[in-house]
């Protein structure tokens, strides 16, 4: 289980002020979907949640425009009469989490944690929740297979209770909802109770300025190259952007969003595969976009030099 040090909460904390406090953002903020990660121990059923919701909630697309998924896709949600959007990350959470962290960036607003409740709590759990905790994102539970013979979901809430998580239903400030994902069932209550705890977060950004992200996930395509999927935190990424992220750097040629569609531009919280970058980012990298080739180039090559030098320095120590 990794330590989390108070440091890296630090950091995480002076991410998420500095998030708020762009002073050229404050008078042009605008409502912006909730990032979602769902994690969980092995077999609790992270994946078929994740997969239910992607069949049902999301539009399929022939467009065929992308090799692989791309790490991340928007969801429609009705809550009170409205439909509402809101991100999954379909990566491992505790990557997600881990390698973003690292680097002082935040990019869920939200974690559902899913717990089996013929299982209870495992140790994946425990860390799922210590990472979200360090990372100050708001915990929903879902207490998953409340189909399956044993099931017992108030033994779980006793077991999360007793480790700091109180439910809502004891008075407590922790939501959880009882699901079968393999059935569909209370999957819709589920999502409204993650829309109604993004609401309270108040999830804002600005549109009207260069986009400003983070890479979820990257590779290489044997015919297009290079590929990175970035969610943008702020600002709006646009095709023809030049754009450095980490020791990569490149001309957006083209996005594709989570069906394969091409699109033009992405906004605030909207995941897309960029190509037109010279080399495959890290996941957790931040990207920006600057004025030309050449600056990126040249920041780029800079940070290649720096990461050189630490990794130099650290063999040395």
């Amino acid at each position: 289980v990794e330590v989390l040090d108070a440091d890296s909460v630090q950091v995480e904390e002076m991410a998420k002020k500095k998030e708020i406090f762009d002073e050229e953002d404050l008078d042009k903020l605008e409502d912006r979907p909730p990032v979602i990660t769902i994690m969980g121990h092995v077999d609790h059923g992270k994946t078929t949640l994740l997969d239910y919701i992607r069949k049902s909630k999301v539009a399929a697309s022939e467009a065929g425009g992308i090799t692989q998924g791309i790490g991340a896709y928007k969801v429609s949600v009705p809550v009170d009469g409205k439909v509402q959007s809101c991100v999954f990350l379909d990566t491992p959470g505790h990557e997600a989490f881990g390698a973003m962290r690292a680097r002082g960036a935040r990019v869920t607003d939200i974690a559902i944690v899913v717990v089996a409740a013929d299982d209870g709590i495992r140790p994946q759990t425990n860390e799922a929740i210590a990472h979200a905790k360090a990372a100050g994102v708001p915990i929903v539970i879902a207490i998953n297979k409340i189909d399956k013979d044993g099931a017992s979901p108030e033994r779980v809430m006793q077991e999360l209770s007793s480790i700091g998580l109180m439910p809502e239903d004891w008075g407590g400030d922790v939501p959880m909802v009882q699901i079968s994902a393999l059935k569909g069932e209370n999957i819709d209550d589920l999502l409204e109770t993650v829309m109604l705890v993004a609401e309270l977060q108040e999830l804002k950004a600005n549109p009207h300025r260069n986009a400003k992200g983070i890479v979820i996930e990257a590779g290489l395509d044997k015919a297009k190259g290079p590929f990175a999927t970035f969610i943008v935190q702020k600002g709006t990424l646009k095709r023809g952007d030049v754009v450095v992220c980490g020791e990569a750097f490149g001309k957006v040629r083209a996005l594709f969003d989570h069906s394969g569609e091409r699109v033009d531009e992405a906004g605030p919280s909207i995941p897309v595969q960029v190509i037109g970058l010279n080399n495959v980012p890290i996941a957790g990298d931040e990207f920006e976009i600057v004025s030309s080739l050449d600056v990126a180039r040249e920041m780029a090559e800079a940070r290649a030099v720096s990461l050189r030098d630490e990794r130099i320095s650290a063999k040395a120590g």
